[in-house]
């Protein structure tokens, strides 16, 4: 990248109401457990069934299963975690790629410049901005992407820390909406989501690799169920969850506790298997494809994301010590 584009792209990112002091902030406070916490839940909280006793069924996909398009023209094939390919009235969108064995920050990937996709090809968007993609046209309408707030962190290698903006997506076209949460806590932007570009025919939302100690980065699967409603969802599929080993909770647990809170507020779920895919508009009944094994319902085991109150009406969160 040359000096110039640099330079652009920095003063771009100053302009930003979420830049401050030389990094992006979230709009919430944070509350961070303190590390002897961390310590204590690391040495005595681990469940013993954080890995499954054996490979997870998967559909295995091939290109003739997309060489049709959806009957409904909206479909999502969920690739594991939190890669999904959506297919939006023509258009094709690759969510959160993971093709690796680990979701961490090593080893460190390049950027997509220095991996040779040209700069004009890039487009870089703050909180409610938006671009358009496809021509439009009978068979494949165009697509408006926006990125949307969300509550979380940034960071890849040494000094990275909050130097990029993390976000959620709407996905909306002339006949279909939808929503990803990307990772993020709870907060009060999913009400103002919902009313400025919902409601939306699918959400697709994170619901694993939670905890109490850090309810203000991951949301959990009964705020996800809230979410979801508070964008005005219509079917909701979890995601971010049933791959990676990167919490104390058993693998099974976010779904077992999303479906629990979905039960309870009316919501319907989809289950797919890793490669599976969902028609939003063909309605089917959540199969059980995980083991039953034993996991911890909220009551035990409550996450609850902090500061906001005068969203969901419970209770402020306390400090953690």
């Amino acid at each position: 990248m040359s000096n110039d584009a640099r330079l652009e792209r920095l003063e771009r990112m100053r302009r930003s109401p979420q830049w401050e002091d030389g990094r992006f902030r979230n709009r919430l406070p944070r509350i961070d457990a303190p590390l002897p916490r961390i310590l204590r839940a690391l040495a005595f909280d681990r469940s013993r069934f954080r890995r499954p006793a054996a490979d997870p069924p998967v559909e295995r996909r091939t290109a003739a299963d997309f060489a049709a398009p959806p009957a409904t023209g909206l479909r999502v094939t969920w690739l594991g975690h939190s890669t999904l390919l959506l297919e939006v009235d023509g258009q094709r969108v690759l969510i959160d790629p993971v093709w690796g064995e680990r979701a961490s920050p090593v080893p460190v990937g390049a950027h997509l410049e220095a991996w040779g996709v040209s700069a004009s090809g890039i487009t870089e968007l703050d909180w409610w901005e938006a671009v358009r993609i496809g021509a439009a046209s009978d068979a494949a309408p165009a697509l408006t992407i926006t990125a949307t707030p969300a509550r979380h962190f940034s960071g890849r290698g040494l000094g990275g820390r909050d130097r990029t903006l993390w976000a959620g997506w709407a996905f909306q076209s002339a006949r279909h909406r939808v929503f990803y949460s990307g990772d993020t806590a709870l907060h009060d932007d999913f009400v103002e989501i919902g009313e400025r570009l919902g409601p939306f025919d699918l959400t697709m939302i994170e619901v694993g690799a939670y905890d109490a100690m850090w309810a203000d980065v991951h949301i959990g699967p009964e705020q996800a169920v809230l979410a979801h409603r508070l964008v005005r969802g219509g079917v909701m599929l979890p995601v971010h969850w049933g791959l990676f080993d990167l919490a104390l909770h058993g693998w099974t647990e976010p779904i077992e506790r999303v479906l629990a809170a979905a039960a309870t507020a009316g919501v319907h779920v989809a289950t797919p298997r890793p490669g599976g895919m969902v028609e939003p508009g063909v309605h089917a009944d959540a199969a059980r494809w995980w083991p039953a094994v034993p996991w911890k319902p909220a009551a035990e085991a409550p996450v609850r994301s902090s500061a906001v109150v005068h969203v969901v009406g419970a209770e402020p969160a306390t400090p953690m010590g």
